[in-house]
C-alpha cells in the first residue's frame, strides 16, 4: 500500500523529494563571504569578473562554483641569494607579511589558482630578484655595516614587483644573512687587526704622554737649579763686599773703621759707614 498525504493526492515519499530538492535550490542559489574573505564567482569553470566582497550574493545554482580567498595577513618566510657589488656570495631568509588586494582575488584566480601557488610562483621568486637588487647596490661590507639600507631597497624593489600581481606587502624582516666562509675569515682578521692597530696607538699616547710629563719634570728640575745658581750667586757678591771691607779696616791704621752695614733683614745690598765721619 503507497504512503499518500492526507487529501489522497500525492505519495509522502514525493513531497519528501521536493522539499529536499527546494532546499538544496535555495542552499545552492546564494553564498556568503565572511570578514576576512573574498570570492570569485566561475560559471562552467570561467572566472566571472567582479570579486565577490564580505556579504551575501546570490548565484545560480549547479553551473556555479566559488573559490574563497583569505585576505588577511599572510606570512611565509622566503629565502633568497645574490652577490654583492664586489662579487662576495650572500645569502638571507626573509619573512614576509602580506595580503591579497580582494578587489584583484579575481585576476589571481585566473592567473596563478591557489594561495602556494601565489607564495611559490610569484612571491618566491620575486623576492629573489628584490634582493639580488639590494645586494648588487653596495659592497659585502657595506651589506653589514648598512644593513637598514639593504633592506629598504629590498622592501622598495619587492613591494613595486608584487603589487602588480594584486599582492600588497605589509613588512619584512630580516630572519638571517649569512656571508661566504672567505669573507667571514677576512672580516675577523680585520677585526683583530683593528684592536692590534688601536692598541698600539693606545700604547704609543701612553708613551708619549709619559715623555710629556718627563720633559715637565726636567724643565722644572732645570728651572730649579737656574734659580738656585742664581741666589748662590748673589750671596756670593756679599761675602766679596764684607771681605774687602775689613782689609780696608786692617790697613787704615789710626782711622775708624768702616761699618759694613747690610741691607735690612740681611739684605743683598751692602754699603759702608765711616765711624769716624759719624763722630764729627
Amino acid at each position: 500500500m503507497r504512503n499518500v498525504t492526507p487529501n489522497g493526492n500525492f505519495p509522502l515519499s514525493l513531497v519528501g523529494t521536493i522539499v529536499a530538492f527546494a532546499v538544496f535550490l535555495v542552499l545552492n542559489a546564494f553564498v556568503i563571504i565572511n570578514p576576512g574573505q573574498a570570492g570569485v564567482l566561475s560559471v562552467l569553470g570561467k572566472a566571472q569578473d567582479g570579486a565577490l566582497l564580505e556579504g551575501f550574493h546570490i548565484k545560480p545554482p549547479f553551473i556555479t562554483n566559488v573559490d574563497v580567498y583569505d585576505v588577511t595577513v599572510q606570512k611565509f618566510e622566503v629565502p633568497a641569494e645574490s652577490s654583492t657589488k664586489d662579487l662576495q656570495d650572500l645569502s638571507a631568509r626573509f619573512a614576509i607579511n602580506f595580503r591579497l588586494d580582494p578587489v584583484e582575488v579575481v585576476t589571481i584566480r585566473r592567473t596563478q589558482g591557489t594561495l602556494q601557488n601565489i607564495v611559490a610562483k610569484i612571491i618566491a621568486p620575486q623576492t629573489q630578484e628584490s634582493f639580488k637588487i639590494a645586494a648588487a647596490k653596495r659592497t659585502v661590507e657595506e651589506a653589514i655595516t648598512k644593513r637598514t639600507e639593504l633592506k629598504r631597497d629590498f622592501d622598495d624593489a619587492l613591494d613595486t614587483r608584487l603589487k602588480k600581481y594584486g599582492i600588497i606587502v605589509l613588512d619584512t624582516s630580516v630572519v638571517d644573512l649569512n656571508f661566504s666562509a672567505e669573507f667571514s675569515k677576512a672580516v675577523e682578521e680585520k677585526q683583530i687587526a683593528e684592536q692590534r692597530a688601536q692598541r698600539a696607538i693606545y700604547v704609543a699616547q701612553e708613551a708619549e704622554q709619559q715623555a710629556q710629563a718627563d720633559v715637565n719634570r726636567a724643565k722644572g728640575k732645570a728651572e730649579a737649579q737656574r734659580l738656585l745658581a742664581e741666589t748662590l750667586k748673589a750671596q756670593g757678591g756679599e761675602l766679596v763686599l764684607e771681605k774687602e771691607a775689613i782689609e780696608a779696616w786692617r790697613e787704615g791704621g789710626a782711622q775708624m773703621p768702616n761699618v759694613l752695614v747690610m741691607g735690612e733683614k740681611g739684605g743683598s745690598v751692602p754699603f759702608l759707614f765711616n765711624l769716624g765721619d759719624a763722630a764729627k
